[in-house]
């Protein structure tokens, strides 16, 4: 499984990292009385968004790693998780979105799926 690579931060921006945590449960309302609440999987997909400030090199580098070694982010890599710092299998959810930050640096926004 391919990595994420050295070339890129190992930690993102800290304004921009949220995770959500999986929902696991289905509910269903009843006409009276509480809810009825029962576990849908114990395997569930986490996800993050991640934020980075980079070059034009590093932008380079990550779109050849979405587009040629993750396959337009179909495979998935191993990552580091920002919080816990422990590895962690993930799939991009989406492309990068990139903004301009000046005209040397890019702010990147990315959504990822952290696998069971």
């Amino acid at each position: 499984m391919a990595a994420w690579p050295d070339t890129l931060p190992a930690y993102p921006l800290l304004d921009s990292f949220r995770e959500t945590v999986p929902n696991t449960v289905i509910r269903t309302d009843m006409e009276q009385g509480p809810a009825k609440v029962r576990l849908r999987t114990t395997a569930a997909v986490r996800t993050m968004t991640v934020g980075y400030l980079l070059s034009k090199a590093q932008v380079a580098a990550l779109e050849t790693f979405y587009l040629a070694t993750l396959q337009g982010g179909a495979l998935a890599f191993d990552f580091t998780h920002p919080r816990s710092n422990s590895a962690a299998s993930c799939r991009f959810v989406r492309p990068p979105e990139y903004s301009s930050s000046n005209g040397n640096f890019f702010k990147v926004a990315i959504e990822l799926e952290m696998l069971p």
